[in-house]
């Protein structure tokens, strides 16, 4: 027997909460998606590191490729 008093009653919305709608939340997305790409944008255009000076004599010294043993050696591994 069922008592009718152990009625379930769903709860009731706050009347002062304000209302969210779908097209508010979309454009909100939106607006965030734009603030960090114009932040990233800005961030990437920033300073750039300078050059090591030792990098580029280093370069010009170079020796080339090599087949030293342990280059042998990797490619003995991958004939599989």
């Amino acid at each position: 027997m069922k008592n009718r008093l152990s009625k379930v009653v769903p709860p009731q919305a706050d009347p002062e909460a304000p209302k969210v709608d779908r097209r508010g939340v979309v454009v909100g997305a939106g607006v965030v998606g734009a603030a960090a790409l114009a932040g990233h944008a800005l961030l990437r255009s920033g300073v750039e590191a300078p050059a090591v000076a030792g990098a580029v004599a280093a370069a010009g010294q170079s020796e080339g490729y090599r087949l030293t043993p342990h280059v042998l050696r990797y490619y003995e591994t991958t004939k599989a």
